[in-house]
């Protein structure tokens, strides 16, 4: 008779799933898609989902992916951040947007009670 416990079934199965968890991980966080203006500067730390804030080529207004308009920005976000205890959001905007409306998305943001507002861009091509 033999004592030990077969482990093989057990490494079978953790790699199965180590597969399957390595191919969903990054469909998991898509959003919406904008071409990002290019700056040097360090990468973001991805400890945690973060709240974003996208503007599209179209000038149209994103929170994660839900499409807000631009008149009811302020109250969703401060809705958001009421029940929020990380009042941190990240901002995206697509290159083609006209820079005055990127500042009154911006200022709308920051009146809805963002503490921490982060600028997501693409890094330089070198």
């Amino acid at each position: 008779m033999m004592a030990e416990i077969n482990v093989t079934p057990l490494v079978d199965v953790m790699l199965v799933l180590l597969i399957i968890f390595m191919v969903t991980a990054p469909m998991l966080t898509q959003g919406v898609d904008v071409n990002l203006p290019q700056a040097s500067a360090k990468a973001m730390r991805s400890d945690e989902e973060r709240l974003v804030v996208t503007v599209d080529m179209h000038s149209r207004i994103f929170i994660g992916k839900q499409p807000v308009e631009f008149n009811r920005l302020h109250t969703t976000l401060a809705a958001i951040m009421t029940r929020r205890a990380d009042r941190q959001v990240y901002f995206r905007a697509d290159r083609a947007v006209p820079y005055g409306f990127v500042v009154k998305v911006i200022a709308e943001v920051r009146n809805a009670g963002v503490e921490k507002l982060g600028m997501v861009t693409e890094p330089l091509e070198r």
